[in-house]
């Protein structure tokens, strides 16, 4: 999940791992407790001990990323700093996150979502937080950050990911603060939400040597040959995209997406791409990560509990 407004180190946690390049892959685009492979932001369900959990829709992720973020700015005035509540991706770009963009209407409107990743830049760099933390002196940019993000000599957590490493976070700070007002046990929601959104080392090797994904792929290029276009697979159409794009205004920029957005929409149609990858990855993950279930469903439930209290936080009436 992207955010435009930078936090100064809101949310770091380091990661340790032998399988991280594994997890770069993600058919869903999803994180938080994502489980199965429905990447078009539709709802989805893991089934607990108590039944099914839908997954929060993308309306909703936001609603809780603005309300954590509330907490942050609450949290940091009691810590004499100011705080904007800025860049909270809306639902339409969550969608765009996936391996591939099926949705054509959703191409023709956003490209390749590269004005997302240009908002996001511009935040970092000259939104308000961003602005406030370089009028600080070096102590108070120091404190800023201890108190944003927290600081290992406080003390730390870590989570074991499934594919093999750590991922570690400071246990104090504004961030965790909030989260754990937010989801009600700051450590459980960490670990869980860790582990759901950390699953894809399990399965991503076994759906790529897959010869049925292989196949959508090379149709999906095929079809991109038939427009002019040639790219052996999704991933290509972004590796090339800084090229492309690189000293364009947003405008011009926007204009060289569309159309390699459209034809990589409607060729995801046409060759069962997309489809294809979202049944794959609901098999293989449902073979691979079935000992995970327990955790899928608890960070989804909590989600789901915490979504009242967002409303609250927001004063959101629906």
């Amino acid at each position: 999940m992207r955010s435009h407004e930078h936090l100064q180190g809101t949310g770091a946690r380091w990661r340790t791992t032998a399988a991280a390049a594994a997890a770069v892959l993600t058919f869903t685009g999803a994180v938080g407790c994502a489980a199965d492979g429905d990447g078009g932001g539709h709802v989805r369900a893991a089934r607990g001990q108590q039944g099914p959990v839908r997954e929060p829709t993308a309306s909703e992720e936001a609603l809780l990323d603005r309300a954590e973020k509330v907490l942050i700015k609450t949290c940091m005035a009691k810590a004499g700093f100011r705080f904007w509540v800025a860049g909270v991706p809306d639902p339409e770009e969550r969608e765009g996150q996936g391996y591939v963009i099926d949705d054509v209407a959703w191409a023709r409107k956003h490209g390749l979502g590269g004005q997302f990743e240009r908002d996001a830049a511009k935040a970092r760099r000259d939104g308000p937080n961003a602005t406030y933390v370089r009028t600080l002196s070096v102590k108070r940019r120091t404190d800023y950050n201890k108190a944003l993000a927290g600081s290992p000599a406080q003390g730390t957590l870590s989570v074991r990911l499934p594919g093999g490493g750590t991922v570690g976070t400071p246990r104090h700070s504004c961030r965790t603060a909030a989260e754990d007002e937010l989801y009600g046990d700051f450590p459980r929601w960490f670990r869980v939400s860790t582990i759901a959104a950390n699953l894809t080392p399990l399965y991503v090797p076994d759906l790529l040597a897959d010869r049925r994904f292989g196949k959508a792929v090379r149709a999906w290029s095929a079809c991109m040959r038939g427009r002019g276009l040639r790219y052996t697979d999704p991933a290509g159409i972004r590796r090339e995209l800084p090229a492309l794009t690189g000293g364009l205004s947003d405008a011009r920029a926007h204009a060289v997406e569309v159309p390699l957005a459209v034809a990589e929409a409607t060729c995801a149609r046409a060759s069962s791409l997309a489809d294809t990858a979202r049944r794959l990855e609901s098999e293989y993950r449902a073979r691979r990560t079935a000992r995970y279930d327990a955790d899928v469903t608890a960070c989804r439930r909590m989600q789901l509990a915490a979504l009242a209290r967002a409303r609250r936080i927001t004063g959101a009436t629906a």
